[in-house]
C-alpha cells in the first residue's frame, strides 16, 4: 500500500471537520514543499471543500454555549483566521447575548449564588476563564440576570 499523496491527505481532515487554510497548511507541511501545499489548498478552495468562512461559522455555532465572546475570538485567531474574518463571524452569529450565555454555562455548573468572597471569587474565575466579560459575570454572580436582560443591559 501506498503513501497517501497531499490531495489524500487534505481530503482526510477535511472529511473529518472543517480546517482553517492555516491548520491544513501546518498538518501538511511534513508532507511537501510550500508551493505544492499551497496548490492543493488552492484546489480545495476553488472546489469549496474548505473554507475559512465556513470553518469559523460552524466552530462559533459548535462553541458559543460553552464560552464567552473573548474567548472565541482567541480561539479562532489561534486556528489561523483573519481577525476582519472572526469580528465579523462573531457579529453575523445568531448566538445568544453574553449574559444569557455566561448564566447558562454558570447554572449548568453552579445555580446556586456564592455564600462568601471565596465562592464568588472561584465561581468569577470559572467564567472569566471561558471568556465572558467581567460585566456579564458580575451580573450573573449578584444574582437575577433576567432583569438585567430585560432591561437590555448586556
Amino acid at each position: 500500500m501506498s503513501k497517501p499523496n497531499l490531495r489524500e491527505r487534505v481530503l482526510r481532515c477535511l472529511s473529518r471537520r472543517d480546517y482553517s487554510r492555516a491548520e491544513l497548511a501546518t498538518k501538511l507541511a511534513p508532507y511537501g514543499t510550500g508551493k505544492e501545499i499551497e496548490a492543493i489548498l488552492d484546489r480545495m478552495g476553488e472546489l469549496s471543500l474548505q473554507s475559512d468562512a465556513r470553518m469559523a461559522e460552524n466552530w462559533v455555532c459548535s462553541h458559543a454555549g460553552r464560552f464567552g465572546r473573548a474567548r472565541l475570538e482567541n480561539e479562532l485567531i489561534r486556528r489561523g483566521l483573519a481577525q476582519e474574518l472572526v469580528e465579523e463571524t462573531l457579529t453575523n452569529s445568531n448566538m445568544a447575548s453574553e449574559l444569557e450565555r455566561a448564566h447558562r454555562v454558570w447554572q449548568s455548573r453552579y445555580s446556586v449564588l456564592p455564600a462568601d468572597a471565596r465562592e464568588w471569587a472561584r465561581q468569577a474565575r470559572f467564567l472569566l476563564a471561558r471568556g465572558f466579560t467581567a460585566e456579564a459575570v458580575r451580573a450573573v454572580l449578584h444574582g437575577n440576570p433576567k432583569e438585567n436582560m430585560e432591561d437590555g443591559t448586556s
